[in-house]
């Protein structure tokens, strides 16, 4: 068993200002985020940073094309830390940059991964409570030009600082709320089954389900779309747990066939993951339904206050109260796709499936596409 460790510092800051003051952000630091994050809550601080906005090179999750783009406009640009203030996007494409020299491409940086080295100090703040990226050294790109959304991954890219800021959430549209929520559960769930959990991560992964599920309950059950954001800090922290119980424990199944709907139709990966959550949990029951699925279930039922068995469908139905689940063919997917992603995800992500609760076929893979279906 690899020994756990926990790399970045974590801190917590009330707002963007108090952060900037204590870490003396300047003139020698680049800022990547996005105008709708910059403008209202970083631009009146006037500190002078080089800044970088991401959407002016594309929509949706980060794709070599996109990230091509900002290496070449920052060649000129001289800088030292970067600021990552953004959601999954904007830190994935963060962690490419530290590693970055000014020369490369993406595709140079995935032909020496293992030997990256950092060029930038990173500090990342993360405006979303999903991915758990500010504490893992993962970035998934898009290859688009190889036809495969697959992890970049080196311990330089691990951040020197995560942020936590929760005044950073306040203008969090309430869909990206709920998908990024959701990504966060699952993290917790996957590393909580992950042949690779340990003691240390298990005890991460299970404060971030109770603070995910306490807040999702509280919310559904007040009735308003803003019922979520007294609980920010919360959520902001559950993903962090989440983020650093998966970063040793790794994800599974889920996370793995959830890529090819968001390389293919763009699904939201929050969203992807929800769409394909249950028919895994369900594979999962039947192929060994005792085991440590049974200590989830204990825990779960614990804070959905129903019996062990119970509680997995308890989730599901919770989950469709935060946002509703749907077909995967209300959602673009065609049958005939199927196939050909349950062979993508066996010959291109098995980094993930070797973290599955139970060991998943290709048939197993595309019967579980076929059940979401």
């Amino acid at each position: 068993m690899k020994a756990f460790q926990l790399i970045p510092s974590i801190a917590e800051y009330a707002d963007f200002g108090t952060l900037a003051s204590e870490l003396k952000l300047g003139p020698a630091d680049l800022i990547l985020t996005n105008e709708y994050i910059y403008d209202p809550t970083i631009a009146l601080l006037d500190l002078g940073c080089h800044t970088c906005f991401q959407e002016k090179y594309g929509a949706g999750e980060p794709t070599d094309v996109m990230v091509d783009a900002i290496l070449d406009d920052l060649r000129d640009k001289d800088y030292d830390r970067i600021v990552a203030v953004g959601g999954g996007t904007v830190i994935d494409i963060a962690k490419v940059l530290t590693v970055a020299r000014p020369s490369d491409k993406v595709d140079d940086l995935y032909d020496r991964m293992a030997s990256l080295e950092k060029e930038h100090p990173l500090i990342i703040v993360p405006t979303t409570c999903g991915t758990g990226s500010e504490v893992t050294n993962i970035s998934i790109i898009n290859r688009t030009t190889k036809g495969v959304k697959v992890g970049l991954v080196s311990p330089s890219m691990f951040a020197d600082e995560a942020a936590l800021v929760p005044a950073m959430l306040n203008s969090l549209p309430y869909p990206v709320f709920a998908t990024s929520s959701i990504d966060a559960m699952v993290h917790a769930v996957e590393s909580y089954l992950s042949p690779n959990a340990c003691p240390i991560s298990e005890l991460f992964s299970e404060k971030a389900l109770q603070l995910i599920l306490r807040g999702w309950k509280d919310a559904v059950a007040s009735g308003s779309r803003d019922g979520w954001k007294k609980h920010a800090l919360d959520f902001l922290r559950a993903s962090n747990f989440a983020g650093i119980a998966f970063g040793h424990a790794g994800c599974a199944a889920v996370h793995a066939m959830a890529y090819p709907l968001g390389g293919v139709h763009h699904i939201p990966h929050g969203q992807a993951n929800q769409l394909m959550f249950a028919d895994v949990m369900r594979k999962y029951q039947e192929k060994k339904p005792i085991g440590k699925l049974n200590q989830l279930e204990e825990l779960l039922a614990k804070e959905l206050d129903v019996e062990p068995v119970f509680a997995l469908e308890k989730l599901y139905a919770l989950m469709d109260d935060v946002l509703e689940k749907g077909p995967l063919h209300a959602h673009g997917v065609t049958a005939e796709e199927l196939p050909d992603f349950a062979h993508n995800v066996i010959e291109t992500q098995q980094r993930l499936l070797g973290n599955n609760y139970v060991e998943l076929t290709e048939d197993d893979i595309l019967s579980i596409y076929r059940a979401a279906f």
